[in-house]
This record gives structure tokens, C-alpha cells and sequence, in this order.
């Protein structure tokens, strides 16, 4: 599959799973690992969301990561970063900034929130 036909399936994907994010039953049971970022497009200025997968890792970072990110663009937002993002985590809108990292381990989208008002 090359990379165009690729992000037009998970576009429409995306488009499927955003609002079972917040549907009554399934959402719920969703939200535990799965989210919604939203940010800025460093180039194009235009604001982004899209579902993610996420883990918490204490009570003020969150790392997303990014599977088969040769064939994504998004995470590419954060580099070298830090950059703004928004994140919905337990039902609140949250905002922080992000840094992507590249390694051994793969690419991944870290996190820091912001302090909670």
C-alpha cells in the first residue's frame, strides 16, 4: 500500500473512531487508552485532531506512540519541539507540549501536561 492510499484510509478510519470516543458506553471503556490530540500544523497553521493510542506515565506525562511512522506526518509537528498540543484525558480537555523522539524503540510522541487549573 503506498503512503497516499494509506493516510486515505486512515483518515477515513479516524473519522469512524473520533466520535466513539465520547459515545455513552463504548467510549468509556475506549478512553482508557485511547484519546484525542489536537494541534497545529507547523506549516500549514491549521488546527489538527486525531484519535490516538496513549499510556500515562505518572500524573503530568503522556506518551503517544506513533506506529508506521514513515507513512504518517502528524508526529512530525513535534519535532525538534517542544510544541504546543491539546489532549482530552478522563474528560477533560488538557494542554501541554510534545516532543517526538526517534530511537531503537520506535517513534513516540511525548507528553508533558501542563498544570491542571
Amino acid at each position: 500500500m503506498d503512503v497516499n492510499t494509506f493516510q486515505r484510509v486512515a483518515r477515513g478510519i479516524n473519522k469512524l473512531v473520533a466520535p466513539l470516543l465520547t459515545a455513552p458506553v463504548v467510549g468509556g471503556a475506549l478512553s482508557k487508552s485511547m484519546t484525542e490530540i489536537t494541534y497545529t500544523g507547523r506549516r500549514s497553521g491549521k488546527t489538527f485532531s486525531l484519535p490516538v493510542s496513549y499510556q500515562r506515565r505518572g500524573a503530568d506525562e503522556v506518551i503517544v506512540g506513533v506506529a508506521m511512522p514513515d507513512k504518517k506526518n502528524w508526529w512530525r509537528n513535534f519535532q525538534p519541539g517542544p510544541s504546543p498540543i491539546g489532549i482530552r484525558l478522563d474528560g477533560v480537555d488538557r494542554t501541554g507540549s510534545a516532543v517526538a523522539k526517534t530511537g531503537e524503540k520506535g517513534t513516540a510522541v511525548f507528553i508533558t501536561l501542563d498544570p491542571a487549573s
